[in-house]
């Protein structure tokens, strides 16, 4: 008589069985297993079974933490396919416009600016200490990375030419 069962044993296998007999045999409506190992649990849903993987998740947040410090993890949608992340909006996208920054799977939601915030239009300038927040899908994260590097690549001309 569950609504729902979450499996989060120390094992994957143990995980998958458990979410197994009770979508199976008992009919758990919503059943969700935690499964370490990202290429077991694409295969798991491909099998119909909603997985969690805590190893993905903890590789993006480290990857995000050594390659992007002014970018934050807000929130999360779906099995994290969608990111709400936090930007403190880095010196060369100053004067650039919300149309310039987005893209497929890229969207600017909310701007904060010296206290308020706002949605922004697609003409809205970015402004020097705004706090950008993205909803940013797979299909978006190559074009925020490259975003961002744009930032790396500036700081390493202008240290070629002082040098």
């Amino acid at each position: 008589r569950a609504d729902a069962l979450v499996a989060v044993t120390g094992g994957d296998n143990s995980n998958v069985v458990a979410a197994r007999v009770a979508r199976e045999a008992y009919r758990v409506p919503r059943v969700i297993a935690r499964i370490h190992d990202p290429r077991r649990a694409a295969m798991y849903e491909e099998l119909g079974i909603v997985t969690v993987s805590s190893t993905d998740w903890a590789l993006r947040k480290i990857r995000d933490y050594l390659e992007h410090r002014t970018l934050k993890e807000e929130d999360t949608f779906g099995r994290g396919e969608v990111l709400l992340l936090r930007l403190e909006l880095p010196q060369h996208l100053v004067d650039r416009s919300v149309a310039d920054v987005e893209g497929e799977g890229l969207r600017v939601v909310s701007v904060t600016r010296r206290g308020g915030a706002f949605v922004p239009g697609p003409g809205t300038a970015f402004a020097e200490g705004d706090v950008v927040r993205l909803a940013v899908g797979p299909d978006g994260r190559g074009r925020l990375d490259a975003l961002l590097a744009e930032e790396a690549t500036r700081e390493e001309a202008g240290r070629e030419v002082a040098g």
